[in-house]
């Protein structure tokens, strides 16, 4: 295994940290913007929202780990704009899965910012179901039907130009052929104002648009044939990975110059043990969610099983994450309670991440379950 990015996945990281980070201002504290809609654009003038696109809508096909460096940018500064929604929930699957013309009709305005994907992965008490509740009748053979369920935690819902909904098949006995189809999961593309949609927004830690969405028989526009819900959930587990990790590091790097700079007695706080010892802690975590997530990647660009090296990342990004901001936060004492501070939103952008892979404990119940299977 060769971890070591390539050419283009280094330029791509080096040209997202010059756009994202000239388009935030740290020290203006915490915005309530839902959506920076001319960052989002000047990643589109920049060509980073293109990367995963096929050439035929101008773009490069980078594919997995060239979208994972643009997150992880976009995890660093705590961006306030779709990018997982739009790239790792909707241009990834699609891209993988999609024929040439449905990839024309669901990515057109992605490049240039003029149009948000999102994805509706998870269900009340299960963010990732294997078999969703959530269920769609055929009309015909793989011909697209309606939906019906309840989704939560539905990323820029409102703002989005297409939705995938995983959902399981219900043919209807009318549907002929389409029987074969039955208990299968299956991607439905919905369009945001179809019949029978309704959209609510619910409460996040960071502030960023989360939605509800109840749906009673609404139509799909498409289906993904060659995706199903395990091939999301592993694109939006990793691409949840990639914005944690570059948030994970971001407080990571303010808490070492906090420490660095900081004096107490006379000597800065560096100096100390026991606060050597917990910003050590912090470095062990960051770069064990780095190199699970650079593995977990790399493995779903070159078409491997990605998925224990998925769970893993999720686990230690539920399980490690929030831990290592909270120590951040005492380093910094009252300062890392300030709003105006960049710390807050740190760990409030990983807050809503780990809730939206379902929490510590069930990546572990995800993980074991795997295990024991021995997959």
């Amino acid at each position: 295994m060769d971890f070591t990015r390539s050419e283009a996945e280094v330029e791509v990281s080096r040209l997202a940290a010059q756009v994202v980070g000239s388009g935030q201002d740290d020290a203006a504290g915490a915005s309530t913007d839902d959506f920076d809609a001319e960052l989002w654009k000047e990643l589109g003038k920049a060509g980073l929202l293109s990367l995963a696109l096929p050439a035929e809508l101008g773009g490069d096909e980078l594919g997995v780990q060239a979208t994972a460096a643009v997150l992880t940018e976009v995890g660093r500064h705590a961006a306030r704009i779709p990018a997982l929604a739009t790239l790792a929930l909707g241009v990834l699957p699609v891209a993988r899965s999609a024929d040439i013309v449905l990839k024309q009709q669901l990515l057109a305005g992605v490049a240039s910012g003029e149009s948000v994907l999102t994805a509706a992965i998870r269900e009340p008490s299960d963010p990732m179901p294997a078999s969703p509740r959530t269920r769609m009748t055929l009309q015909g053979a793989g011909r697209p039907g309606t939906v019906s369920g309840l989704k939560v935690g539905v990323p820029y819902a409102a703002a989005a130009s297409w939705i995938l909904v995983p959902a399981t098949v219900e043919a209807s006995a009318r549907a002929g052929a389409a029987a074969a189809y039955r208990g299968t999961t299956v991607i439905a593309v919905i369009e945001p104002d179809a019949d029978g949609l309704s959209c609510q927004r619910t409460r996040s830690s960071s502030g960023l648009p989360e939605y509800t969405l109840r749906l009673d028989e609404t139509p799909a526009a498409y289906v993904l044939d060659r995706c199903d819900a395990a091939d999301l959930y592993r694109l939006a587990v990793a691409g949840a990975c990639a914005v944690g990790d570059g948030a994970l590091a971001a407080a990571l790097q303010l808490t070492t110059e906090h420490v660095r700079s900081r004096e107490q007695f006379g000597r800065p706080l560096a100096t100390f043990q026991a606060v050597a010892q917990q910003i050590a802690d912090v470095y062990a975590a960051a770069r064990t969610l780095h190199l699970a997530t650079l593995s977990a990647c790399w493995r779903l660009e070159t078409g491997r099983d990605a998925g224990r090296d998925s769970d893993v990342a999720a686990y230690w990004l539920a399980r490690y994450g929030p831990a290592a901001v909270r120590t951040c936060h005492h380093l910094h004492g009252g300062l890392g309670m300030d709003i105006s501070y960049p710390l807050p939103r740190y760990s409030a952008l990983i807050t809503d991440l780990v809730a939206f892979m379902g929490g510590a404990e069930y990546r572990l119940d995800r993980l074991s379950e795997r295990e024991a299977a021995g997959a």
